[in-house]
């Protein structure tokens, strides 16, 4: 029986993954210039945990979670994002005793069961940046300038940072006051997911992308309206600081996020040209997360974004991710002798760091040499019956076709030349 990969996921192969590689080990090292360090949690969690935190309006909740029952009846989803088990696992590691600045970052695969289109898939892969302890509005700030200046580090160019304050629980409840009133009177023409976020969390309904809804939002107040003198304070703190480090900004105030934990500051990163599903990275403020799943009250921001659409951005830009990795030299070996001979001089070279390829089912001198040159090698270690006998290797550069003989001993030979080269 042919076996497919389930709709919506992909495989990562290798003449893809060194581009994966590159762009997760450039996270890494961007996140560790500002002091973050990496944390992983499982690809389960309990389902709670992601419907108290991301709450009952969201579509994450409500159509698109991976749950299953396990054989003890215990309810589970796969993570359909990374900000809850973060602060799952902060809250029961009691990371708040070990400092009171913490600052995370996280990679790996979410699920979430959405219509597949390009950028947007079941299985995906996301970065996140953590900050949790301080409710100064720098860290919003810094926050958005790590993702700001890694895409650009990158060599993306066509970015647009849009940023928006969503406001506390008190000031919002007045807006979502307010929005009821505006949507009230087209209610029967919205789509039924609307008539539900009309009652549970009207904000959503500014964020529809049912073509039909999109019409009835137009004049729909804003948000920065409606902030208490607190939030409009902290709102205008943080667009200085982004001035203060030359990162510009569009204030958008449709900007609401898909989850119910976002409080303040909310942003998105757009990448003009990828279509509907434009949006690299996104994320906000969550100050009352932490209390709700049984921690203390302790602000927080952070974001997260896709790999999967940031690869199609470089891609569209023809940005070089790295280069697949080639052998630093092939091992071409003639006679019996020195075929069994052979194998320590192999696995010294190899100790020493070396990538050197070799393939004992070739035995002509013409197919270890094709095989050489389709592997990319610079270097070909040539050895016979007559160089084992004179305890010499020979060292023949590939690329401009100069040949020298070198001492068979433990590889120090080779490897000055190889690592020299590189």
């Amino acid at each position: 029986m042919k076996y497919n990969i389930p709709r919506g996921t992909f495989d990562i192969l290798p003449q893809d993954s060194y581009k994966w590689q590159f762009v997760m080990d450039s996270f890494r090292k961007i996140a560790s210039r500002f002091g973050y360090e990496e944390i992983s949690t499982p690809i389960f969690e309990t389902a709670e945990l992601f419907e108290r935190s991301s709450g009952e309006s969201s579509d994450v909740v409500q159509k698109e979670m991976y749950r299953f029952t396990d054989r003890k009846e215990r309810i589970f989803a796969l993570r359909p994002e990374g900000t809850a088990p973060v602060v799952r696992s902060y809250v029961e590691n009691h990371m708040d005793v070990l400092s009171s600045r913490t600052k995370l970052y996280y990679i790996g695969p979410m699920f979430r069961y959405d219509r597949p289109q390009a950028g947007r898939y079941r299985q995906f892969y996301q970065y996140g940046i953590e900050f949790i302890g301080s409710d100064n509005p720098y860290y919003d700030a810094e926050v958005i300038a790590i993702e700001m200046l890694w895409l650009q580090e990158l060599g993306l160019k066509n970015l647009r940072l849009e940023i928006n304050s969503v406001g506390c629980p008190t000031c919002a409840a007045d807006y979502d006051a307010a929005l009821r009133e505006f949507f009230r009177p087209a209610l029967q023409d919205l789509c039924p997911d609307c008539v539900k976020r009309f009652d549970l969390k009207p904000r959503r309904l500014l964020d529809c992308k049912v073509a039909s809804c999109k019409p009835f939002r137009v004049g729909a107040p804003s948000q920065l309206d409606y902030l208490d003198a607190p939030c409009t304070e902290h709102f205008a703190k943080v667009c200085e600081s982004l001035t203060a480090m030359d990162i510009s900004y569009i204030i958008n105030p449709a900007i609401v996020r898909g989850l119910d934990y976002y409080t303040n500051t909310a942003f998105e990163v757009i990448y003009e040209g990828l279509g509907a599903q434009n949006s690299l990275a996104g994320g906000g403020r969550y100050n009352g997360l932490i209390e709700q799943i049984g921690g203390k009250s302790i602000p927080a921001i952070g974001f997260a974004g896709g790999f999967e659409r940031l690869l199609l951005a470089l891609e569209k830009e023809q940005i070089e991710l790295g280069k697949r990795i080639c052998p630093d030299a092939y091992l071409i070996c003639l006679g019996e002798k020195a075929r069994v001979a052979i194998y320590t001089y192999l696995n010294h070279l190899r100790q020493k760091g070396l990538y050197i390829e070799y393939d004992p089912d070739k035995s002509s001198l013409k197919a270890q040499f094709k095989a050489a040159d389709t592997s990319g090698a610079s270097y070909a270690i040539i050895v016979g019956d007559s160089e084992l006998e004179a305890k010499t290797v020979n060292l023949k550069n590939l690329v401009t076709g100069e040949q020298v003989s070198l001492p068979l001993d433990g590889g120090e030979a080779v490897y000055a030349i190889l690592h020299q080269d590189h």
